[in-house]
């Protein structure tokens, strides 16, 4: 037996297109190459056999090798079905490695961590009983210099790190995969996290004029502006929910709020921001005095802060001033909050200041998913490389010029009467908080024409609200039950 897995071993070897790649001396990527194994997961109570396949394919520019993209791609296997859903999964940054949905989102393994979401020893993984697999197949992948993806060496960096240059190329990428993998049958999902949401937004029109690829879902994960403009007033006024939520969590709320759900208190503070504080912040210094301090009372009830904050900031406080100052002084405990997820605390060198020292949410998430993404991929799925696993790779300057991503989705769909789009956003995001999400759905098609086809989710938690545990469940039944609803079922695209 060891010399025919000898000689096929060999054989793959010399299949592989190993190029240099951009990552110091004596370190290649194989651009072409693959590690097949099989598995078995139990989710939702039934077992599910699934092939896992760990590989790289390469990315091409006039017909030549200019970067290699590793992906982590699950097949079900106990199923024969040429028409089973396909989920193309991507996370954000720019330059963020797929780590974070593929090991704590929608795949077959989570880490080990507590039902809140905090690291734990011994670092590792676990199986998910929650995860979409049973109902779709699902590709993890990570764009140019995140994770073990790497440009070769002497490539040009500007084909890669720009909002279009972005979707162009992974375009490119996906309709090659759906080639080699014969899934061009197969309904086609894309779901993407925080800058994830920019890429995947795009690449729904990108992939259906250029490579004619028509989709059936964009779910959008913790969402970005995606060109949707809400600057000046419009992103002070909507941070006011978001900082109900994260005082409601930490207990900062007047008795008679705290007393309720979040569910229950959120409504009132979306209320106040749309129909008081945005048009008082129109006024600008034209509001009277009056009226200002009014707003300011009212904004303090809903935030946690003082009315006198409020003013001495202008009605408009920063989110980095609220992270800061929320649970500052003695009685509080002069912690600091996360800026992605709000639920956790930090400790700063002082009290004082204008914003946190560092983002507690995110040095607790590095402590767990770092080993975990490397002992996997190592480990478990055979994947060797010296390669250093970039959780955050250098992708930057990013060109962020000529992003019209929001209004090409909305063309997209405008296009494709099949294409369904869903946002899922946690509650105590500081960075793209749930509010702005709602706002940008509510002007992705502002004809109101497809808001059938357009729905939110929220969650009690923060940017990745599938950390915390009853989320995971929830978050996970919101995209299965988004794929199901979404497959045309014999129906005609048409209006």
């Amino acid at each position: 037996m060891l010399r025919p897995l000898f000689l096929l071993c060999s054989l793959v070897l010399l299949a592989c297109t190993c190029v240099r790649a951009q990552s110091g001396p004596g370190r290649m990527l194989d651009m072409d190459t693959s590690f097949s194994s099989q598995h078995s997961v139990t989710i939702q109570g039934k077992t599910v056999k699934y092939e896992v396949e760990a590989g790289v394919q390469p990315v091409y520019h006039e017909d030549k090798i200019v970067a290699g993209l590793q992906y982590t791609y699950y097949r079900r296997t106990d199923v024969t079905d040429p028409n089973r859903p396909l989920l193309i999964s991507f996370n954000g940054g720019p330059g963020s490695a797929s780590v974070w949905m593929h090991l704590a989102y929608t795949g077959p393994k989570v880490l080990n961590i507590d039902t809140e979401g905090y690291p734990v020893q011994p670092y590792g993984v676990s199986d998910n009983p929650f995860s979409v697999l049973d109902v779709t197949d699902i590709v993890f992948v990570n764009p140019v210099n995140t994770g073990f993806s790497r440009m070769v060496e002497g490539a040009d960096r500007k084909l890669f790190f720009g909002v279009n240059q972005d979707i162009e190329y992974l375009a490119d990428w996906v309709s090659n995969f759906v080639s080699r993998k014969n899934r061009w049958r197969s309904p086609k999902f894309l779901i993407g996290e925080s800058y994830g949401t920019t890429r995947v937004a795009g690449l729904a029109l990108e992939l259906q004029e250029s490579r004619w690829m028509y989709l059936n879902g964009v779910i959008l994960v913790s969402p970005t502006e995606i060109g949707i403009v809400r600057d000046g007033i419009v992103e002070a006024a909507n941070r006011l929910p978001y900082f109900t939520a994260a005082a409601w969590y930490h207990q900062q709320l007047p008795a008679d709020l705290q007393g309720k759900d979040l569910v229950e208190v959120l409504p009132e503070a979306e209320a106040f921001t749309r129909d008081e504080l945005l048009p008082a912040l129109s006024y600008g210094a034209e509001l009277s005095d009056e009226r200002r301090r009014a707003i300011a009372a009212k904004a303090a009830r809903y935030s946690g802060l003082s009315a006198q904050e409020w003013l001495d900031n202008n009605l408009m406080v920063e989110t980095s001033y609220f992270w800061k100052h929320l649970l500052r002084g003695e009685e509080r405990g002069n912690f600091t909050v996360g800026r992605l997820d709000s639920r956790y605390k930090g400790i700063d060198g002082r009290a004082a200041g204008e914003r946190p020292d560092y983002n507690s949410e995110l040095t607790s998430w590095l402590h767990s998913f770092t080993p975990a993404i490397n002992y996997y991929l190592r480990d478990e799925l055979g994947f060797k490389t010296d390669l250093q696993y970039n959780m955050f790779g250098p992708v930057h300057p990013w060109d962020r010029s000529g992003d019209q991503t929001g209004p090409n989705l909305r063309k997209a769909m405008a296009e494709n009467p099949y294409l369904n789009v869903m946002i899922q956003s946690g509650y105590f995001d500081g960075a793209t908080n749930y509010y702005d999400a709602k706002y940008s759905l509510w002007h992705l098609d502002p004809s109101g024409r497809m808001k059938d086809r357009l729905s939110f989710k929220g969650y009690y938690s923060g940017h990745m609200m599938y950390l915390r545990r009853a989320d995971l469940e929830s978050a996970n039944q919101d995209v299965r039950e988004f794929i199901m609803k979404s497959l045309p079922g014999g129906k005609s695209a048409k209006y």
